[in-house]
């Protein structure tokens, strides 16, 4: 970590989602490679991924009375609110803390897995920071793991925040 530290230009990528687990990640992004000085060049870069677009027929939805165009039309709808509404908690997270670090907002859309990894090659992150849901064994087995996968294949340093646990 200290060489991510000491470096004048970071850019710094947190995968953001609509979990608390990659909320807290995105907190302890800020609590421990943030800087507070008014010199720091580093850019944060919040990435949210969209599942990609389903595709549906006619036929798909026979009880809706919506025709295939205005289907599509309220799907996208929903997903771009989506995207703004996980944005704006990140950033809501992120204003709590006093740094004066640069922020860019990334919307990819397809598998998580594949879009993160090659999103943080093409802006030449150099740290990702991912949030765990804690699944187990099996549950990693049959979903996958997004976070497993981004280790394995990411080009740069990749630090893995161990899930959220509420306060009893």
């Amino acid at each position: 970590m200290d060489r991510i530290n000491m470096k004048k230009n970071r850019k710094i990528v947190v995968a953001v989602d609509e979990s608390k687990e990659s909320m807290h990640a995105l907190s302890w992004c800020m609590e421990n490679l943030a800087s507070p000085a008014s010199n720091s060049n580093t850019t944060l870069v919040l990435l949210y991924v969209k599942p990609p677009s389903p595709v549906y027929s006619v036929f798909d939805a026979p009880g809706y009375l919506l025709s295939g165009d205005d289907l599509v039309s309220e799907v996208k709808k929903y997903s771009k609110a989506s995207a703004n509404s996980v944005m704006g908690r990140a950033e809501a997270i992120y204003r709590d803390y006093i740094t004066n670090e640069k922020v860019e907002r990334v919307v990819g859309s397809g598998d998580a897995r594949d879009v993160i990894c090659n999103i943080v090659d093409k802006l030449g992150a150099d740290v990702l920071i991912m949030g765990s849901h804690g699944y187990g064994f099996f549950k990693r087995v049959l979903l996958g793991s997004v976070s497993d996968h981004c280790a394995k294949y990411a080009k740069c340093p990749v630090v893995i925040v161990k899930r959220y646990q509420e306060q009893i």
